[in-house]
């Protein structure tokens, strides 16, 4: 029999509009701040010089997300929800200011990590707080909206800082953006739940530091351009994580939830699909290239292509949020990660020197559906691991992890990507073939990591995909409470 989920409305939504624009605004501008800066480094480059340093911007800012994302549990615990975010704010907004007003690139690279700490924080906690500041109906919806924000961001922040760029006006954008940030900030006391605040928990400083390893290791790994030596990064980098495994079955604290390492969990698995999903975005970093030295393009035209992977990503989310059917969810969990495999796979068929018109054209809707694949299954899978655990303060934790798999996997996707691009050599075709071949077969695990959380998720009752550890803690007190229960 196949159980309905409880789901609310896309009216309920609206009335929660304050702490929507909050939870989505935090993860949009920190998605745009990514690709806004990668398009407006060039210009500043030239003007304030530190052409050596380029490449750096990027990794101060993702190891500084890393860092921030990871310290949002403790930072809940101790200030609440309104300070957290407001906290969170006005460190991106100093960060953005510190880049508008930098006259140097060492002042840039400083701001950018400042940047990169604001924006992690703000991703971490919009995830979090769909557990406590939305009713659990909304849940589904509310992730849907979230991890959105990337998607949009991916093709938002591109275009916003060529608008910039084009105009020489780079130190604008980035007041812009802490203008926004700004505007969404003074939101938060009306939007959000204040929070329980409780004793700081320790820091788990093994966890943490190999957690950082990985993710200098990625930012290097990203900008070699030797192949060997960029395979021997990724692979300490893969040891670094097992590492990591280890290192938290063991800990009394932990960065995330107990639940991730217990055997009949499915949270292990949920997170390993969104790894596997969110790291074919990489992909389209190299999209407008070979529209324009394949297909012919000119750079506008080709710029679409990059934006058409995440145009599917976030208009499906939307579509698919509104599944009630548990048999439909556990259908698109698996259909994702296969939809994109085979958009990949199709699309590496077409990588041709001096492609025809027509089948240049035809990779447009093939790139819409292959980001279809992540929006269809994400929502359901960032579902899945708030509701793998029953203690509030552990869903929350699941939750938040959410975004730290998106941020890690977007990192190591970058990497890979890279690196295959790379193996390719001079021929930019066999390039294309490699890079698009490649994500497919990461994707295609991803279809058994799906299959592996419906059958976790399918082995426990609705809505409850993790039963209690200790099921003492959950008996009524006495008769009475056993009454009411029935």
């Amino acid at each position: 029999m196949d159980s309905q989920r409880d789901l609310g409305s896309w009216r309920e939504m609206a009335e929660h509009w304050r702490t929507v624009v909050v939870l989505a605004g935090g993860v949009l501008v920190g998605a745009v701040n990514i690709y806004l800066a990668a398009s407006l480094l060039p210009t500043a480059v030239e003007e304030i010089g530190g052409e050596r340093l380029y490449a750096w911007t990027a990794t101060a800012f993702l190891v500084a997300q890393v860092v921030a994302t990871l310290s949002v549990a403790r930072l809940l615990s101790v200030r609440g929800a309104i300070a957290s975010y407001v906290i969170g704010f006005a460190v991106f907004v100093v960060g953005s200011l510190l880049c508008a007003a930098s006259p140097a690139m060492v002042v840039l690279l400083i701001g950018r990590g400042i940047q990169g700490l604001g924006a992690g924080l703000l991703t971490g906690l919009g995830f979090a707080l769909i557990h406590s500041a939305l009713p659990r109906p909304l849940w589904v919806l509310g992730s849907a909206v979230i991890s959105a924000m990337f998607g949009i961001g991916n093709f938002v922040g591109p275009a916003l800082g060529g608008l910039f760029a084009q105009f020489g006006s780079w130190r604008a954008a980035f007041v812009v953006l802490a203008a926004v940030a700004a505007l969404i900030a003074a939101l938060v006391p009306r939007a959000l739940p204040a929070g329980e605040r409780r004793a700081a928990q320790p820091v788990p400083v093994a966890s943490l530091l190999l957690m950082l390893v990985a993710a200098a290791g990625v930012s290097v790994a990203g900008i070699l351009d030797n192949p060997v030596l960029m395979a021997a990064v990724l692979a300490a980098v893969v040891a670094t994580f097992v590492a990591f495994v280890v290192s938290e079955r063991r800990a009394h604290h932990r960065i995330l939830p107990h639940a991730t390492y217990q055997r009949r969990s499915p949270l292990l698995w949920v997170y390993l699909s969104i790894m596997l999903l969110a790291s074919g975005v990489a992909v389209e970093t190299f999209l407008p290239l070979f529209g324009q030295r394949l297909g012919g393009l000119v750079p506008v035209a080709a710029g679409f292509l990059g934006a058409a992977l995440s145009f599917g990503w976030s208009a499906s989310q939307i579509l698919v949020s509104s599944a009630r059917s548990q048999q439909l969810i556990r259908r698109l969990r698996v259909a994702g990660p296969l939809l994109m495999a085979g958009g990949f796979a199709v699309l590496g068929l077409l990588q041709i020197q001096d492609a025809p018109l027509p089948v240049v054209i035809a990779w447009l809707p093939i790139l819409v559906l292959a980001g279809a694949g992540i929006g269809i299954a994400m929502p359901h899978l960032s579902v899945a691991a708030m509701t793998s655990v029953t203690d509030p303060d552990e869903g929350q934790k699941a939750a938040a992890a959410v975004a730290i798999v998106l941020t890690m996997s977007t990192a190591l996707g970058a990497a890979i990507a890279g690196l295959l691009v790379n193996l390719g050599g001079a021929s930019l075709p066999t390039s294309a073939r490699y890079l698009l071949y490649g994500f497919a077969a990461i994707a295609a695990i991803g279809v058994l990591t799906a299959l592996r959380v419906n059958k976790l998720t399918t082995a426990s009752p609705p809505g409850v995909t993790n039963p209690p550890t200790d099921p003492r803690k959950h008996l009524p007190r006495n008769r009475k409470q056993q009454m009411s229960r029935t």
